[in-house]
């Protein structure tokens, strides 16, 4: 009887008290390699436990089988247990087989760790033992692109595109080269990547930055039509409306520029940059009250920011506010908060 066969259809099927009882079984009659299968299966269905009952279970068969340290090791790392994994990983030795995936498996440890550099010095030491391994150097590039190193991660993922690769674990990798560009402010190189991808695939953060990049080459009317894309998608994405804003206003549309702002300001009203940039539009367009206004807003959120202060001392001076003004100034020099 193929019981592990009866565990994942029971799974399908949502009867997962029916496939508990089977798996037990299958533990007791159904092959090693047919259990060892049986418990890859589970772990990428994300039945963790099972999978790592059923990977303990052969280890006590065969302790030799570093493999299922290392997969022992991956179900740790998921649950948090970050102990229990380097004590997994540290029963391997260097001559063992299941050394490089070991490697691989401590690395991702401690990025999560936030330890990156012990991260980079693992991956690099896999490296040098298997050159040829791509998913190793995808696992570098991706390291690095986490790490904010993108001049590192480009070379890489160059690497990989030359050599016919453009989706890693279901990365899309001149994406990534792409991003890489643009977050290191190369922007004409950013942008002929990332207008190579499908409209389907560009996900937010992806096209939030094709915008940056089209608005950082004056490319105003395509970074307004993926702001206002974005907008559109995601109202919440609340970092594209002081750009949009600004794009606007790069097109003459200063009033478009404001309501732009006011919705951002709606979608998240404590977002001081927003009352700010209101306050300049609303000044531009000779909205003095609102200019006011949108400072002494942005001011009972930071009353300490030295910067909005100056701005509406500004405004007052301004607008011959001269009383408004003494007052301001003064209410800080009695506090000894500015010079």
């Amino acid at each position: 009887m193929d019981y592990a066969k009866e565990v994942l259809d029971k799974i399908e099927g949502g009867q997962y008290n029916e496939a508990k009882e089977v798996f037990k079984k299958s533990l007791k009659y159904d092959s090693d390699d047919m259990v060892y299968s049986l418990a890859e299966e589970l772990y990428s269905l994300g039945f963790s436990n099972l999978a790592k009952e059923a990977y303990l279970n052969l280890l006590k068969k065969y302790p030799e089988e570093d493999t299922l340290r290392t997969s022992l090791a991956d179900i740790a790392i998921s649950e948090g247990k970050d102990d229990e994994a380097l004590s997994y990983l540290g029963e391997i030795d260097e001559d063992s087989d299941a050394y490089l995936e070991a490697l691989m498996v401590s690395a991702d440890l401690y990025q999560t760790q936030g330890m990156f550099d012990v991260s980079e010095q693992k991956l690099l030491k896999a490296l040098n033992l298997a050159p040829e391994e791509d998913v190793i150097y995808f696992a570098l590039a991706e390291l690095y692109y986490n790490t904010k190193n993108y001049q590192k991660a480009i070379v890489i993922y160059l690497k990989l595109i030359k050599s016919g690769i453009f989706d890693f674990s279901k990365v899309n990798l001149v994406q990534r080269l792409g991003m890489s560009y643009a977050l290191s402010g190369q922007f004409e190189k950013a942008l002929a990547y990332l207008e190579q991808i499908h409209e389907e695939e560009l996900d937010d953060d992806t096209r939030f930055q094709l915008a940056i990049t089209q608005y950082e080459l004056d490319n105003y009317e395509d970074a307004i039509k993926n702001l206002e894309k974005l907008r559109d998608l995601s109202p919440d994405y609340v970092t594209l409306y002081p750009y949009l804003a600004n794009a606007y206003r790069e097109e003459g549309k200063t009033s478009q520029a404001l309501i732009t702002l006011q919705e951002g300001i709606a979608v998240d009203e404590y977002n001081v940059k927003l009352y700010q940039d209101a306050s300049e539009l609303s000044d531009a367009l000779g909205k003095e009250k609102e200019a006011i206004d949108y400072l002494k807003k942005a001011m009972e959120l930071e009353p300490d920011n030295m910067k909005l202060v100056i701005l509406l001392s500004n405004l007052y001076v301004k607008y011959g506010m001269s009383q408004d003004n003494i007052d301001l100034i003064e209410e800080y020099i009695d506090h000894d908060d500015i010079d």
